[in-house]
Order: C-alpha cells, then structure tokens, then sequence
C-alpha cells in the first residue's frame, strides 16, 4: 500500500467539488431507503402523526385561555347590579343567558381541553419513540447494505487499485464516512422532513388564523433559505477535506500499529510521534475552520429569527389595542410563531449532518463506482479439469498502463506436470509473471493460456481455484492454526488438514503446541515463526489440491534445515502438477524441468541446469556466487535436517 502515497494521502481536485455533485451523490445514496420501505413508510407516518398532535396544542391553548377570559368576564358582568348587567352584557356583545353559560361551563370547558392536550402529548410521546425507532432501525439498515457493498467491491478490486489506495483510507470510508451518511438518514433527514412539515403546517394555520400578521413573518423564511444553502455549499468542501485528513490520521495509525516492530527496532518513535502530531495537527485545525464557520451561522439564524419575532411583536400589540386580536388568539399565533422559528433554529445542525453526509457519500461512490482493471466478462466460462498446459506469447506488461515495461516479449510453455523455474535479479520480472497467471493483473499485451484457454475468457473464481500459491509475503489471519489451513476449504475435514500439514513439514511443530491444531496464531501470525508462517501457508495452498502451483519464494524465511525438509516434501507434491517457483536460491530450483532466467523483464536464458551451466554466463554468475556457499551450510546443518529450527 506505500506505492503513490503522494497521491494517495492527497485528494483528487475532483474530490474536493463542493455543491451539486455532493448534493447528488447524497440523493443516490437516499434511494437506498427504498430497500426497507416497509420501515421508512412506518418511521415517516409516525412523523406525521407526532408532528400533527404537536400542532394540535396552541390551538387548545388558545381554547383555554379563551374560556377563562370569557368566564372571568361572566362573572365580573353578572357580579354586577341586576340594572346595570343587561347594558354591560350589550357593551361586550352577548347576552345575560350567554353570560351565564359562560360562567357555569367554564370549568368544564378547562377540564376537556386539559384532557384533551394531554392526549395528544401522549400520542405525541408514542409516535416521537416510533418514529425515531424505526428512522433508527432504517439508518443502520442502510449502513449496513453500504458496509457490505464497500467491503465486497473492495474485495473485488483489482491489484491495480490497492496498488493507488492507501488500507487506512480505504478504512475510514467503510466506517466512518458511512456513518456520517447513517447519521443523516437517522437524524437530519428526520429532522428536516419535520421542520418542513411544521413549517407548511404551521404557515396554513397562522394564514387562516389572522393573515395580516403572518405576513410580517413571512419574510424571515426566504433570507433563511438563502443561508441554508450558502451555507451548506461552503460546508461541505470542509468536511470534505476533513474527512481526507481524517483518512491520513488513520493511515498513519495503521501503518504504526502494523509496523511496531520494524518502528521499535530502528529507534524511530519520535519520527513516527512527529508525524503523526502533524496529521492531528491539520486535522484539528480543519475543525477549527468548520467550527468558525458554524459559531457564525447559529448567532445568525437567531438574530434573523429574533428581528422577526420582534416584528410580530410589534404587529400584534397594535391589533390588541385595536381590539382585533384577542389575548387567546395572540397566544395560539405567538406559539405557532415558536413552530416557524424552532426550524430555523435547527438549520445549523441539519446543515453540518447534510453537509458531512454529502462529503462523504462522495467518497463512498468513489469506491462502488470504481472501474476494476480486472474482471469476469460477460459469457466467461468455467475453467474446470485442468491439466496445467501453461504459455506465455508474446507477453508484455507495464503497470497503470504508462511507465515503463516490466515485461518485454515474454514467451514461454509449461506443460502439465513440469516444474518452471524463475531465477533472477531483484526487479528482473519474476513476480510479475506468476502475477499474470492467476490474473492478479491483466497483460498490457500478449496472451497467457491455460489449457488453450485465454485467461481472460474464463470466470475469475474458476480460474483462481484450480492455482495454489504461496506468496513471498505470508498472511495469516486471525483464529486457530486449522483456521488458516483450511482457509481456501473451510468445509475440510481435520484428516485432510493434518495431511497437507504433514506434506509442508508444518505437523510436527503444530503438535509441539498444548492446543495442537486449535493454537491461536495471533495477529497477522505475531505467535509464529517465519518458518512456521510459511509451512501453514504452503499447508494452505496444498489443501486446495490445484493442478497449478506457484511458490514466490516460499522458502525464503527458513533456515537451510527446514528448507531440506521442506523441499523434499514439495518435490513429491509437484509431481503431476504444473509448477512456477521462484527462488533466490538455486539448490531449490536445481531439478526443475525448465529455468527461466530474467533480465530487465525478458528472458535471456533458459533450460535445465546442466544446459544453462553450458549456455548461460549469467546463471554460471549466479551459480558460482551463490551455490558454494549454500553447499557449505548444508554440509554443516545436514547431520540435523531432521530437526526443528526456529527462524
């Protein structure tokens, strides 16, 4: 993952485009709530109802102040004498028996509109827990549908694309960046479907209740939309560069976690501190830019929305010396006003999770919508009962499609059952042929074939099954000794795990441990020796059975005495298997049917031993420099080849 860290660690200009891209790239991942409509439509209605009752009340507010004012009023006007009430009674606009209807009813009145708002708060209640509930349920149902289409595209991809991405990058898309988007789906969408429905709710409401004053507060909400969006736009370029230093904050852990050893031993813990004090550095500086911005917004949508309220204010003590509005009425209408002003003052915090959910649903799409370099093409066939007949024609190869060739004309034939071997220089070419083979990348040009098949016409899962390989770079992963073993066969039985065990000369030290085969191999094999990590991992590799091998090196963290064992048991393996083995060593490759020997990429010598002993000064070179001093080891290990020797 080191190669392009420049690139890698330093956002594209296309990934830092702010507004109509985010914003788009948020709606395609909205439409993921289309797989759980059952919930949505629940989470949604339940929205609707709560939002519903909690509109309910001013209006029962007003109800109550209404009675008392009218009861107070009854009681002061019959508390009058007889003469004088008929004539009071006209000056308020009633009548005595109204009057007296008014003041006998008005503890009942209270007492239902009481029973009535609490009601409706408890349907509130009911339906605010459903509905966050099921908003809830479908956030972390849609994270976990990005989840899992992150982790199987990045499974997908090719070679070619980890080779540009840094792990910790592509890390912190899969977790964090979809948790932005999850927090959206949970929390601001609900939020802003809310405030629009109290909104539209709120603004039929106050302009059927008194339509002059709704006017006066009307134009707050078009100067708050312009800094919603304003706002929103600026905002989200900053999560966005957030998110990319976050990602590089993350690389740097993940890097100083896998490479503790490596870091300990070279003494480089303060470069290493350095380092990762700059990344928390520009990282908290990135949020102290977003946080300025933010400090800004919220004073101002509240200044906005008090210049308004005071407007109202203004309004409305006029129509009540007017006596066109009474105090109940002015009540309802100042409570719904709360209803026009709580949405705005909530902008600030719908605007920073739609902001941060936009930024990162980008990054996101960036991954599933990624081109893999190598894939299965519409109508591939099944590549089954190999023999293991393997050529090259023609090959040549460079990387990302530019640069230099790493392959120049590579031709070569491997029948079944023969064993090729690959000796050469650091950089000479090696690596790249057996990567070709099982298509871990694609020929720039030539062919490579199997059977007679191109490589490319075959589906990627058949032909990857029938090809062992042990990697010059063992991995193993977490869980027991058999685990591993039986990573390509979890279905394999414990016989057939001993067996390719034993074939890698890996049982006997397995059996050395209290829990034998159920021995936990720690991260990344910490528990392991080299050695021991290599014979599991040939283990592995021969538990498939394939008709093709393909050893990079894979004796290369053994001593000579483990070596002896185990070549001895990977040359009965091989037989009736078409082999590829890379060795640095040439007593490994000694018996193989053809040695290819590489230079800058191409072939420049090639046949058995004894031919090339005769034909190439290059393979003399490496024989006379390399083999002599191998001899002399082995005559001093051979008396205990037989035993266990720790890497």
């Amino acid at each position: 993952m080191s190669l392009n860290r420049h690139a890698a660690s330093n956002p594209s200009p296309g990934r830092d485009r702010p507004g109509r891209e985010g914003f788009r790239n948020l709606r395609r991942a909205l439409s993921y709530l289309g797989h759980y409509r059952r919930t949505a439509i629940i989470a949604y209605f339940a929205l609707f109802v709560s939002t519903g009752a909690q509109l309910m009340v001013p209006w029962l507010v007003r109800r109550i102040i209404d009675t008392i004012t009218e009861g107070m009023t009854a009681n002061m006007i019959l508390g009058l004498p007889p003469q004088v009430q008929a004539g009071a009674a006209a000056r308020q606009g009633t009548t005595l028996d109204q009057l007296r209807l008014d003041a006998s009813g008005a503890e009942d009145a209270i007492i239902a509109v009481c029973i009535a708002i609490v009601i409706f708060a408890v349907s509130r209640g009911v339906f605010s827990f459903i509905q966050n509930y099921m908003a809830e349920k479908l956030s972390q149902s849609v994270a976990f549908d990005f989840r899992n289409e992150l982790f199987a595209k990045i499974q997908r991809l090719s070679f070619s694309y980890h080779d540009n991405h840094q792990t910790g990058q592509l890390m912190i898309r899969a977790t964090d960046d979809v948790e932005k988007v999850r927090m959206f789906v949970g929390q601001g969408l609900l939020f802003s479907l809310q405030a629009v429905v109290l909104l539209v709710g709120t603004l039929i409401i106050l302009v059927l209740t008194n339509f002059k004053l709704t006017l006066v507060a009307l134009p707050v909400l078009p100067l708050a939309l312009v800094i919603f969006m304003v706002f929103g736009a600026l905002s989200q370029s900053l999560f966005t560069k957030l998110q990319v230093r976050l990602a590089r904050l993350n690389t740097i852990l993940q890097e100083n976690l896998a490479g503790i050893r490596v870091i300990k031993a070279f003494v480089r813990e303060p470069q290493e501190q350095a380092r990762f004090d700059e990344a928390v550095d520009s990282h908290l500086a990135q949020n102290l830019r977003i946080s300025l911005l933010f400090s800004f917004i919220f004073p101002l949508v509240f200044l906005i929305a008090n210049l308004g309220q005071a407007a109202v204010l203004y309004a409305a003590g006029i129509q009540i010396v007017d006596g066109t509005l009474t105090l109940g009425e002015w009540q309802q209408f100042s409570l719904y006003l709360v209803y026009v002003f709580f949405p705005l003052g909530q902008l600030g915090f719908i605007i920073s999770l739609m902001s941060q959910a936009a930024a990162s649903s980008t990054r996101i799409f960036e991954i599933l919508d990624a081109q893999n370099a190598v894939e299965s093409k519409p109508g591939a066939v099944e590549l089954g009962g190999v023999t293991g007949h393997v050529r090259f024609e023609d090959v040549s190869f460079r990387y990302f499609k530019s640069g230099d060739y790493v392959l120049r004309d590579v031709t070569l034939e491997a029948r079944p059952g023969e064993t090729i071997a690959l000796l050469g220089s650091t950089g000479s070419g090696k690596t790249t042929i057996i990567n070709l083979l099982p298509r871990f990348y694609d020929v720039t040009e030539g062919r490579v074939l199997i059977d007679g098949h191109d490589v490319r016409d075959v589906t990627l899962p058949s032909l990857r099954s029938n090809i062992g390989i042990v990697l010059q770079e063992t991995t193993l992963f977490s869980g027991t000794i058999r685990d591993n073993i039986a990573f390509g066969r979890p279905d394999a039985s414990l016989d057939d795990v001993i067996a390719a065990a034993q074939a890698a000369a890996a049982h006997d030290f397995i059996t050395a441990f209290p829990q034998g085969y159920d021995t936990p191999v720690g991260e990344r094999g910490a528990t392991l020796s080299g050695g021991q990590k290599q014979r599991v991992a040939i283990a592995r590799a021969l538990l498939l059975n394939p008709s093709i091998l393909i050893l990079d090196d894979s004796t290369s963290s053994v001593d000579l005495a483990t070596e002896y064992q185990i070549q001895k048991a990977l040359d009965r393996l091989m037989e009736g298997r078409t082999s590829f083995v890379i060795a640095q060593r040439i007593s490994t490759v000694l018996n193989a049917d053809q040695i290819l020997v590489l230079e800058g990429g191409r072939i420049v010598a090639r046949g058995t031993h004894e031919e090339l002993m005769e034909s190439s000064p290059i393979y003399v070179e490496i024989y006379n420099s390399q083999l002599e001093a191998d001899a002399a080891l082995d005559d001093e290990t051979a008396p205990i080849a037989g035993e266990e020797v720790r890497s």
